[in-house]
């Protein structure tokens, strides 16, 4: 019970120092948002400045600690602010529409991954005095090193042009409608490409972490034990091994679900995919200080909180993590 109340009070702690990291640094930029905008548009009286600063949400008359209040009592209300290059939609209205994409895509294609690369990595483990469990770690470890977007554009090329069984980019065909069986596959048929591109590109990183988490398994004295006993291989390789190879993957595998609704960046760059990545890019671009924001601290959010629900199932896992807290 102590570990669970410290990794609470972990997160807790973490999620503050993130918001407050999160308020502070835009504010250390030159300028302000609600300026930007002015600059940017034509025609617009001076006068119109301080009603923008109090649509955004920035008042330079008011202190830092009290616009800092504010801007926590706006989060605990689920209100970010209003978008500048969406003008005047809200922050929480643009990422409703991008968030659901992101999770579908990286969520389920990193999920994927993870499973086919641990199921190879524990063969390759235990098969690793056989050529083939070499050659396998050799090519996908070969895969890994080629960026997301390279792999990208290679799969459009091949896929796409070539072979036309693929559409090059978006996420499903447009003036569809949006309720039947026929958007659902459009959705799969779009999204297929890009899923494959980051399933194949993470899959050699999964492997090489759990073929050498087994290995190590595999040496302990208790395996030896239990080869000497004459336990059956499947017990030892499933239930010894694997079970015990797979607690360090984890936390990794946790991070990659954090970094879900960020980390496809350049993939949803070169297939046009409307997600959180390519919402980041085009905030960037515009200078959406309030959208960047609200991206980031979702980013922060997320991390902190997949680490913890990591920390929780390996406590379910592994119970000396709970007794080595104590």
């Amino acid at each position: 019970m102590l570990y669970f109340a410290r990794k609470v009070g972990l997160l807790l702690f973490a999620l503050f120092v993130a918001i407050t990291i999160n308020f502070f640094l835009p504010r250390m930029m030159p300028g302000d948002p609600a300026s930007d905008l002015v600059d940017k548009m034509q025609g617009v009286p001076p006068e119109a400045l301080e009603s923008i600063k109090a649509a955004f949400g920035v008042n330079t008359e008011d202190s830092l600690i009290t616009q800092y209040g504010k801007y926590l009592l706006n989060l605990l209300k689920g209100d970010f602010g209003i978008s500048i290059s969406r003008f005047p939609t809200p922050v929480s209205d643009v990422l409703k529409v991008a968030i659901p994409w992101s999770l579908s895509l990286m969520g389920l294609a990193t999920i994927i991954s993870f499973i086919i690369g641990t199921i190879i990595g524990i063969s390759c483990a235990w098969n690793r005095n056989k050529p083939m469990a070499t050659f396998t770690v050799g090519f996908f470890i070969f895969i890994r090193s080629f960026p997301y977007f390279w792999l990208g554009l290679l799969f459009i090329y091949l896929f796409a042009f070539k072979v036309h069984l693929f559409p090059i980019g978006g996420s499903y065909e447009p003036g569809i409608d949006r309720t039947g069986w026929a958007f659902v596959l459009s959705v799969i048929k779009h999204g297929f490409l890009p899923a494959a591109t980051i399933i194949v590109s993470s899959m050699g990183a999964w492997i090489l972490t759990m073929r050498n988490n087994m290995i190590n398994v595999l040496a302990e004295d208790y395996i030896t034990v239990a080869l000497a006993k004459g336990l059956p291989m499947k017990r030892i390789k499933g239930l010894y091994a694997a079970k015990n190879a797979l607690l360090p993957s984890i936390t990794g595998f946790a991070m990659s679900l954090g970094f879900v609704v960020g980390g496809g960046l350049l993939t949803e760059m070169v297939f046009g995919y409307p997600g959180v990545g390519l919402m980041l890019f085009q905030a960037v671009q515009a200078k959406d200080y309030p959208l960047m924001q609200a991206i980031f601290l979702f980013i922060s959010a997320a991390v902190l909180v997949a680490n913890f629900i990591a920390d929780v199932v390996i406590l379910l896992l592994d119970p000396r993590v709970r007794d080595g807290g104590k």
